[in-house]
C-alpha cells in the first residue's frame, strides 16, 4: 500500500472522529458540526483529489495515433 494512500485513509477516519469529539466533549450542536462538515467537504475533497490523482497531460502518446502535422516517421 502506498504511503499517500495510507495517509488519506487515516485522514478520512479521523475527520468523523473529530466531529464526534466536538459533539460529545465540547457540547457543540450536531447541526453545527454537520453544516461545517458540508461546507468544508467540497473544497477539501477537491484539494485532496488534485494532490493525489495522477496528472497525465499528454505525456504518453499512442504509437498508433497519427501526428496531425504530417510529420509521421516510418
Amino acid at each position: 500500500m502506498k504511503r499517500t494512500h495510507f495517509l488519506l485513509m487515516i485522514l478520512c477516519c479521523l475527520v468523523p472522529l473529530v466531529g464526534l469529539a466536538a459533539i460529545l466533549l465540547f457540547n457543540v450542536p450536531v447541526n453545527t458540526v454537520l453544516w461545517i462538515g458540508l461546507i468544508l467537504f467540497c473544497p477539501l475533497s477537491h484539494l485532496l483529489m488534485m494532490k493525489f490523482m495522477p496528472h497525465e497531460h499528454g505525456q504518453a502518446q499512442n504509437p498508433n495515433q497519427q501526428n496531425p502535422g504530417g510529420n509521421h516517421h516510418d
